[in-house]
């Protein structure tokens, strides 16, 4: 189901939500299983002698976009189009307002985002486009508009808009989630709490490639004083920050730089025929003994997890333990696929233990040490043997899990 939200969010400035909560989207980007679906945010501040529009929606969703603008105002009336980040999640219902305006609003963003919109949409968008440079001021209806670049969060188009007199901060995909939270803002604590892991997900499967660059611009922000002071923080998905602002910048600090959750260990494992199954039980067991908490993700003839939902998990895990089949001379294909999104999106230095099995040859275990050892991960121990475990395997297993934990430790 798809559905449109509108509220007001403060009266001064009379500032104002366009909320379009996705439930029909499974795959975000074509790629990330999103069950939790996601919302698409746009926001409307009416000033003075300016009616300012911040971002637009999908253009699947452009007429649907259209008739809850019209709610708040008519087309032609709006002066100033913000465009944060061009990505057609954000823009895709972009020409449509622009047709409705009859052109007149002006259009804001970097040098890449001028560009990316021309490709998209044609020439005629972007004819009155004004380039906005990192740190640039302009005053629009008796307000201070602060531009800041932060390139890669994640295209290198990106911006946010720093409304300096009412310190709001329109961060569009920095500070976003997946979901479709219940509440508009961050008022409810259990909302919040049910939130903050899809934000998790989103972060590692759309923005985790740029992760050091998480780190890096809020850092830039904080420097130029205004996350901490922030009334509030309102982002092109998910909820809007205002209980607690600074709340969700420490969260995506957090998982730029992969903080761990203390004894969380991340376990990923396919079995085809209970081989490698019997080996990570063995595992499983050894962790539980020595006190950590085993997040287990397995890969069977009966289940299939989300790759997207593994990613998640691995920013705030102290270590993982991978454990793969050979399978055709090669990784089994769901560990392959699951290993390279790790290696991409999720590329952090935390310690790895390889466990394998094979029938007539082994290379899984081989080729994820090679895959390894050209990533920022640690590799501890590599275990890997044919048919079912012996006392010998089981024995070795338990050591390599000893290694593990005393690399953590």
């Amino acid at each position: 189901m798809v559905e449109v939200r509108v509220e007001q969010l403060c009266t001064d400035p009379e500032l104002y939500i366009i909320r379009i909560d996705d439930g029909k989207i499974r795959y975000f980007e074509a790629t990330w299983d999103i069950p939790e679906g996601i919302t698409y945010n746009s926001y409307l501040m009416k000033l003075k002698d300016a009616v300012v529009l911040f971002d637009t929606s999908k253009a699947e969703y452009a007429d649907l976009f259209m008739d809850a603008l019209k709610k708040l105002v008519d087309p032609k009336e709006i002066t100033h189009i913000i465009v944060h980040h061009t990505e057609p999640d954000h823009s895709g219902a972009l020409p449509k307002v622009l047709e409705e305006n009859g052109y007149r609003a002006q259009l804001i963003g970097t040098t890449f985002a001028r560009n990316l919109l021309q490709g998209f949409y044609g020439d005629k968008v972007v004819e009155n486009f004004k380039v906005a440079k990192d740190g640039e001021e302009m005053d629009i209806g008796g307000k201070t508009f602060r531009f800041i670049a932060v390139p890669w969060l994640h295209w290198p188009d990106t911006m946010i808009t720093y409304v300096v007199e009412d310190r709001l901060i329109f961060s569009c995909d920095a500070g976003g989630g997946y979901g479709i939270p219940e509440t508009i803002d961050d008022s409810d604590e259990k909302v919040v709490e049910e939130y903050l892991p899809h934000v998790t997900k989103y972060i590692v499967t759309v923005i985790g490639h740029y992760h050091k660059y998480i780190v890096q611009n809020i850092k830039k922000l904080k420097e130029l004083g205004i996350v901490e002071s922030a009334r509030m923080i309102l982002p092109g998905h998910g909820l809007v920050w205002r209980k607690n602002p600074v709340r969700i910048f420490e969260h995506y600090e957090r998982v730029g730089a992969g903080v761990p959750t203390k004894d969380k260990v991340l376990v990923i494992y396919d079995s085809m025929y209970g081989f490698v199954e019997r080996r990570m039980n063995i595992v499983i067991d050894e962790l539980k003994k020595l006190g950590k908490n085993p997040i287990v993700y397995r890969f069977t003839d009966k289940e299939v997890p989300a790759v997207s939902d593994i990613l998640g998990e691995v920013p705030d895990s102290e270590a993982l333990i991978i454990g793969a089949s050979t399978y055709e001379a090669d990784i089994h294909p769901r560990i392959r696929y699951a290993l390279f999104e790790i290696l991409d999106k999720a590329n952090y230095e935390k310690p790895v233990l390889v466990v394998g099995a094979f029938g007539w040859g082994g290379v899984a275990g081989k080729k994820i040490e090679t895959l390894i050892s050209r990533s920022k991960f640690d590799l501890v121990d590599t275990v890997e043997s044919r048919g079912m475990p012996t006392q010998e395997d089981e024995e070795r297993l338990r050591e390599g899990v000893r290694k593990l934990v005393s690399w953590i430790s």
